[in-house]
């Protein structure tokens, strides 16, 4: 399929799958549904809603909501005729909303909620260019620039001259802009991440190629649409092959969802996957002993016949017919929690744990991991299911080049690179410099060709001694033990390691009710000697690996998580580090004391 724009895609499969179902979604208890042609039906109305409504091709249109049908309606009404949509994350605050609009220059905007319209509302003196502001759940308000998704719809029916919206669709190029993905600011402002339709179509039909998919996969799409993993990937990728999207619920829901969706496949960030091993393992762990030592014989034999899939080596007779007992005892319902048809999952976003990705190998449950950037949309590298090593980011993908500059940065080159950062013409110039986009991410390859991510350049902590420790590897590994949610590890300019901890309380409060201390204040249990010393040996344990200078010398148990909510995470829950240095600080100064 030679498409070149997002709007000539969905165009040629709307015309090939017609009244198929394409999309379900959850409103409540029930799941609702809707074809190829009803979907592209109303994109369409949308469209020659906004071409009534004065978008001309290349004017921006942002799109701030969660995920849903809507949702991407919007994006094909807009990309079909030339404008470029600018999305917004749910979670944002109405004065990192107010940066975003006021820097693309939008002149709609669709808002998802009535708390979504009531923050835009808040700054809306300060956006002169800002139009109409579209309720997607049909909010009504006096406000005169308030209009509902259905009147515009309506809007659109009455076009005058529809035949507007076919003919702006062909005039769209590859090198047209579709979309401003503003990045979610770890380390500062969010900077508007400018990318032509080519960038997501090479993207798409790349990765395509390296990895199968069937037009009769469900596929359950689950991170932000905002998030350029999930709108390749689970959107356009799923267009691209013909396959239903079914949206989550949320996350609260998610694995109901997968039960009920069954999909063939889905994309997360690694965050569900290390909930799901800390699940399993913890009811492991409440079983009884006989129980816990066939699990642990099934997950023996599991990983060795992981090992020699991974290598494409052949499985002894033997260790297959005992793969088939661990099967059925152990792996089989795992795998059925999962929906019984699962080929694989994708992982994105941040680092996985190696250990992650094997665990559920030895279960018969592959997690495919792969490495990009918003500025590269996104795929640069990934796992496939005939080629994969855990621990690693993949194989690049062909049609990019990846060089490994003198101080181990990755450097890329190819047709899903980004045009540039919008209106930052220097940020652009260093980003791009050479000619190869500049990651910011350190990393090697093997042997054979995959590749290998240290952490992030700017993330890299270097100690008062010299030594370098990449954070993301410390607090991977902490993870890892059932007593830790999240860490966040310190040591930049610092004589030693140190780590802010949030313990996983339902383990830790129900190991601490058998140790005789008293659970019901949190504070006071978190300063328990008992406790510490507990913490300090699991933290021990899971660093025993690594170099002296990486361990965590002291820490910190945090009352509660971080949250993207508090400020402290992204919306794909990485950690920024700066609000953790700045809410955190006397806290993290008192362990240097």
């Amino acid at each position: 399929m030679g498409y070149e724009t997002i709007g000539a895609m969905f165009k040629g499969q709307v015309a090939r799958y017609g009244d198929r179902l394409l999309m379900k979604w959850r409103e409540g208890e029930t799941w609702k549904e809707l074809t190829w042609n009803q979907f592209y039906d109303n994109a369409r109305k949308l469209g020659l809603a906004l071409i009534t409504m004065g978008i001309d091709p290349s004017d921006r249109v942002a799109i701030f909501s969660a995920n849903s049908p809507r949702w991407q309606m919007v994006d094909v009404g807009a990309l079909s005729i030339g404008a470029a949509d600018v999305p917004l994350y749910a979670t944002i605050t109405a004065k990192q909303a107010e940066y975003i609009i006021k820097d693309s220059g939008s002149k709609v905007i669709f808002v998802g909620t009535a708390d979504h319209l009531a923050r835009v509302l808040e700054v809306r003196d300060n956006l002169p260019e800002l139009g109409k502001i579209v309720t997607m759940d049909d909010t009504t308000s006096d406000h005169p620039d308030v209009i509902t998704f259905g009147d515009v719809l309506g809007l659109g029916e009455k076009n005058a001259n529809p035949d507007q919206f076919d003919e702006r669709l062909e005039n769209v190029g590859p090198e047209d802009l579709s979309s401003i993905v503003y990045t979610s600011g770890t380390t500062g402002d969010p900077k508007g991440v400018m990318l032509p339709h080519r960038c997501f179509m090479s993207n798409v039909s790349t990765v395509s190629k390296v990895v199968h998919i069937d037009d009769t996969d469900n596929v359950l799409s689950f991170l932000p649409l905002s998030h350029v993993l999930e709108r390749m990937s689970g959107y356009y990728g799923s267009i691209y092959n013909g396959c239903t999207i079914a949206h989550a619920g949320s996350i609260d829901t998610l694995v109901d969802d997968i039960a009920a969706i069954k999909p063939e496949w889905m994309v997360s960030v690694p965050r569900l996957y290390e909930k799901i091993h800390a699940g399993v393992l913890a009811n492991v762990e409440a079983e009884p002993a006989l129980k816990q030592k066939i699990f642990n014989w099934a997950a023996g034999v599991g990983g060795r016949v992981s090992k020699l899939k991974m290598n494409h080596r052949p499985i002894p007779v033997w260790l297959g017919l005992e793969y088939k007992v661990a099967d059925k005892l152990v792996f089989s319902k795992i795998y059925e929690k999962m929906g019984g048809r699962l080929r694989f999952f994708v992982s994105g976003g941040a680092p996985l744990a190696r250990e992650i990705a094997e665990f559920f190998h030895a279960m018969g449950i592959l997690i495919l991991e792969g490495y990009g950037l918003t500025e590269t949309s996104p795929v640069v590298t990934c796992n496939t299911p005939e080629n994969y090593r855990f621990g690693s980011v993949g194989l690049v993908i062909p049609g990019d080049e990846v060089e490994i500059a003198g101080d181990g940065e990755i450097l890329v080159k190819g047709p899903n690179v980004m045009k540039g950062y919008y209106n930052m013409p220097e940020a652009t110039a260093e980003a791009l410099a050479g000619g190869w986009f500049h990651t910011g991410d350190i990393g090697h390859f093997d042997d054979d060709g995959f590749l290998y991510i240290t952490d992030r350049k700017k993330d890299l902590i270097v100690t008062a001694g010299g030594k370098n420790v990449a954070p993301q590897n410390v607090e991977n590994a902490l993870k890892l033990d059932r007593y830790i949610e999240m860490a966040a590890v310190i040591g930049d300019r610092r004589k030693f390691v140190s780590a802010l901890i949030v313990p996983s309380y339902p383990d830790l409060e129900a190991w601490a009710k058998e140790n005789g201390v008293d659970t019901s204040d949190r504070a006071k249990m978190l300063a328990d000697p008992k406790v510490n010393s507990f913490m300090k040996e699991r933290i021990d344990v899971a660093l025993a690996d690594f170099d002296r200078h990486e361990r965590v010398t002291r820490f910190t148990l945090l009352p509660e998580e971080m949250t993207e909510e508090g400020g402290l995470l992204t919306p794909t829950l990485k950690i920024k580090r700066k609000e953790v240095q700045k809410q955190y600080g006397d806290t993290i100064e008192a362990m240097y004391d």
